[in-house]
């Protein structure tokens, strides 16, 4: 079972994000962090990039957050269950070139698994749905239901 602490230093991923807290998310990641994005099929090296890739995020959504809903830890790995919300008002450049401020409010599950080295993480896997995310931000026409 990871530690208490690993668990909570893994929320402190999101909370960091979520506050905007740069220098925050800086000092919770190794020097040789990597930031694998299979949403956006990005990945991402080194403290400084990983938190630029953020902060484009956050400039997309300037309301984005995450909750935990719900983690798991073993050893030196913690995987959490995530729901990110928050209003499409800047540009989001993505996969297929920027998309314009729709201003339509999103909530989108995901799924990050951190690897720690000591008390710094080494690799953020996050999974989320960008086709689900992409619809609600009126980017890619929903799919047919049955």
């Amino acid at each position: 079972m990871a530690s208490p602490d690993l668990t909570q230093s893994a929320r402190e991923i999101i909370t960091s994000y979520s506050k905007g807290d740069w220098n925050g998310m800086k000092n919770l990641l190794a020097p040789n962090a990597v930031y694998n994005e299979f949403g956006t099929q990005r990945q991402i090296q080194g403290p400084d990039q990983i938190v630029k890739t953020l902060q484009e995020w956050k400039k997309a959504m300037t309301d984005s957050s995450g909750t935990v809903i719900s983690v798991l830890g073993s050893g030196n790995r913690v995987a959490m269950e995530v729901k990110w919300q928050g209003t499409h008002n800047g540009p989001f450049t993505g996969p297929a070139g920027t998309v314009q401020p729709s201003g339509k409010h999103q909530t989108t599950p995901a799924v990050m698994i951190v690897t720690f080295q000591g008390d710094k993480a080494t690799e953020l896997n996050h999974y989320f749905d960008m086709v689900s995310f992409l619809q609600q931000i009126g980017a890619m026409p929903a799919g047919a239901r049955s």
